[in-house]
């Protein structure tokens, strides 16, 4: 029974330390977005929103990042709507509404909200606020419009920040 544990707690240690350093990244936040075919739609948008630049500097930035799956939740037409040129103001200010300035991870992010007992407010990069709570276990990010996405994945640290993946695009207001 004792070996058995034993064997079970190595197996979770080693576990844990490869997985770590799989994590480790050599990639900036474009570069890995650009590499992930969740996220085909967020790259179209950050290039359409000459975004690119910014958020491969090397300024730490926190990006919540809508999936594909996130922006076909939208209404039909609003994707297509924001990558017009005469729309780009607009679209810039959706993309960086999911951007927070310097890094914060998971981890961060959980204090920040036990700080505010139970809610954090987050300022955006645009201007606006996001706000942060937990519920059914899970971290959530809400807009300024009362909308909520889920983060489904957390703390994929890249060489200029860290991204969590969330589930629904977030717009302020």
């Amino acid at each position: 029974m004792k070996t058995k544990n034993l064997f079970k707690t190595i197996a979770i240690a080693f576990s844990l330390l490869i997985g770590g350093n799989m994590l480790a990244q050599d990639k900036n936040i474009v570069e890995t977005a650009i590499a992930s075919k969740d996220h085909t739609t967020l790259v179209a948008a950050v290039k359409a929103a000459n975004l690119v630049g910014i958020l491969s500097g090397e300024e730490p930035f926190t990006v919540f990042a809508p999936t594909n799956a996130a922006f076909a939740k939208l209404p039909t037409g609003t994707v297509d709507n924001l990558l017009k040129k005469e729309n780009l103001a607009t679209l810039q200010g959706v993309l960086t509404y999911h951007v927070v300035a310097g890094k914060f991870s998971a981890k961060d992010v959980i204090a920040l909200i036990k700080k505010g007992k139970g809610k954090a407010v987050i300022p955006t990069v645009q201007g606006g606020k996001i706000s942060a709570m937990i519920m059914d276990g899970s971290v959530y990010i809400a807009d300024e419009n009362g909308n909520k996405a889920k983060v489904t994945a957390a703390d994929l640290d890249q060489t200029n920040g860290v991204i969590h993946v969330i589930d629904s695009v977030v717009l302020p207001k």
